[in-house]
């Protein structure tokens, strides 16, 4: 491969990966800016439960109902975490969000031949993961480990004082308030989408694809292979059933479901935008203990079918 050839190669890449996630960066942010702008923290308090587990439980299942992936799941776990979500709950959702929604769970269908059995394992896996992961987090840190500035830094479930307030504010100033939020979220979380879908497409233009293959000979070593490519391929958890299911004759279903479930939870673009919301610590703790969950549920899958 010349140097012209690889160069067209890392930018076809690098734009179709940005093009890709552009759509769904942007309804991530204008979720963010509607929650900024309708969403009181007394509400968070009022609906959330106060039990830990029935509130990772209930974080789980906030993401059949917000259809956003891995790329914008960032800002608007971060807006209802200030809103006063419970760090657990926020967490669940964040990790449960780009998959258990209506529109991956539905091209995940149609990608294994309209089947149900690895859309029942993938949301099956990705709940368990992400359940257990938040409530081991919810442990081992007391406050929301925001990265910049000690006014971010709030307990776990407590609301940020004076921004309930009585007088009503008119819809109209409202609606430019959400357009100003978003507008300014898309810019902050986009400088790490950019740099990280760059990345990502280096990766993939410059790293042998069949020298991962080749180690996925065993059910652990090709479970931790798919968790890696996952990791470097980057794709939108919209389309990363696709790709999944043209390894159905070489990988097992439980290196599959490590792939549909690690990689939507974490990848380069989306570690980038942890890495500027939360502090470092916490995000390599996270990231582990995904990683350490992921790989088990893959071996229990890989027995089980």
């Amino acid at each position: 491969m010349n140097g012209v050839t690889t160069f067209y190669q890392l930018n076809t890449i690098f734009i179709s990966m940005v093009m890709e996630a552009i759509p769904f960066v942007l309804v991530g942010v204008l979720i963010s800016g509607l929650i900024q702008a309708f969403v009181k923290e007394s509400f968070i308090s009022r609906i959330m439960p106060r039990n830990r587990f029935l509130a990772a439980f209930v974080g789980c299942g906030i993401g059949l109902f917000f259809p956003s992936c891995e790329c914008g799941i960032v800002p608007i776990t971060r807006r209802l975490l200030k809103k006063g979500m419970p760090l657990h709950a926020g967490i669940a959702f964040m990790l449960t969000g780009p998959i258990l929604n209506p529109i991956v769970l539905f091209s995940t269908y149609i990608a294994f031949g309209n089947s149900w059995e690895m859309v029942g394992i993938r949301a099956g896996l990705a709940a368990a993961v992400a359940f257990s992961v938040a409530v081991i987090l919810s442990y081992m840190f007391k406050t929301i480990p925001f990265k910049h500035t000690n006014q971010d830094i709030v307990p776990s479930g407590a609301h940020i004082q004076g921004t309930d307030e009585k007088k009503r504010i008119p819809v109209r100033t409202k609606l430019y308030e959400v357009i100003v939020h978003a507008i300014e979220e898309f810019f902050s979380v986009g400088k790490y989408l950019v740099l990280g879908a760059f990345i990502a497409a280096s990766m993939q233009t410059f790293v042998p694809t069949s020298y991962l293959l080749h180690l996925g000979s065993n059910p652990l070593t090709s479970s931790l292979v798919m968790i890696a490519l996952a990791f470097l391929i980057s794709l939108c958890s919209e389309a990363d059933a696709f790709i999944a299911a043209s390894f159905r004759s070489t990988f097992t279903v439980g290196s599959l479901s490590a792939f549909l479930v690690f990689g939507p939870m974490v990848d380069i673009k989306n570690t980038l935008m942890l890495l500027g919301t939360f502090r470092t610590k916490f995000v390599l703790v996270l990231i582990g203990l995904i990683v350490c969950f992921t790989l088990a549920g893959s071996l229990v899958v890989g027995r089980l079918f």
